[in-house]
């Protein structure tokens, strides 16, 4: 009797070659907030929508910096106008 001859290997089927799928629209609506340059941060975080996603940390980063940027001018308070004592 002979003892049961083991398979041979099987080598992997070939990978099927995927290309990732390129930038795409998510579909978020814009609202306008009525402050100019928090609109164009919106407008700018748009852009990501056709940008790899290695383009998109810029972006954010940029539009941080002008949020930012705006928030800090809230605290500001402009000077104190000089009282007219003319009588």
């Amino acid at each position: 009797m002979s003892a049961p001859r083991p398979e041979a290997p099987q080598e992997p089927a070939p990978a099927e070659a995927y290309e990732p799928a390129g930038p795409a629209p998510l579909g978020v609506a814009l609202e306008l907030t009525g402050h100019p340059a928090v609109d164009a941060g919106l407008a700018r975080l748009a852009e990501v929508d056709h940008l790899p996603a290695d383009g998109h940390l810029e972006v954010y980063e940029d539009v941080h910096r002008g949020l930012r940027a705006e928030l800090t001018s809230l605290d500001t308070h402009p000077a104190p106008r000089p009282h007219d004592n003319r009588s």
